[in-house]
């Protein structure tokens, strides 16, 4: 298996709270940053996700915190889908720091919805392999 697709991040001040580690929400950022960004590399936008009539929704999300982060930081975002059957899948992502300590670990389970029936389409797997440029990225 391939590296896990990654983008990095550097932990800004303003994240932080008054303990001076990184705000639990912000976890959550970073999660999202890096999907979008497996999406924008694998050639699908926001823009065409939505004149394709679909939209990504999270169904579910769990945050496992590690070890804080504090300003200045830099980790490393990981994100892999992980592919059944139906209309659901799986995201599992890693917030790690740079010396390869673990941060957080965030699981999601997703689907894709079609915005004018407002239903979860019937098999995301083949949709995103369809508009994909680089399908690869998903694992597929």
């Amino acid at each position: 298996m391939s590296e896990p697709f990654s983008v990095r991040v550097t932990v800004r001040g303003y994240e932080t709270d008054t303990q001076g580690h990184l705000n639990q929400a912000v976890y959550l950022n970073y999660a999202e940053h890096a999907r979008w960004s497996l999406l924008q590399a694998a050639g699908i936008t926001q823009a065409g996700l939505v004149a394709g009539g679909v939209g990504p929704v999270a169904l579910e999300t769990t945050v496992r915190y590690r070890r804080e982060l504090l300003a200045g930081d830099e980790v490393d975002v990981t994100c892999v889908f992980e592919w059944g059957t139906g209309k659901t899948f799986r995201i599992e992502q890693v917030i790690r720091k740079t010396d390869g300590t673990v941060a957080a670990e965030v699981s999601g389970v997703g689907g894709l919805l079609d915005l004018t029936a407002r239903r979860l389409i019937e098999d995301p797997r083949a949709h995103f392999r369809k508009l994909a440029a680089d399908p690869a990225l998903f694992g597929l």
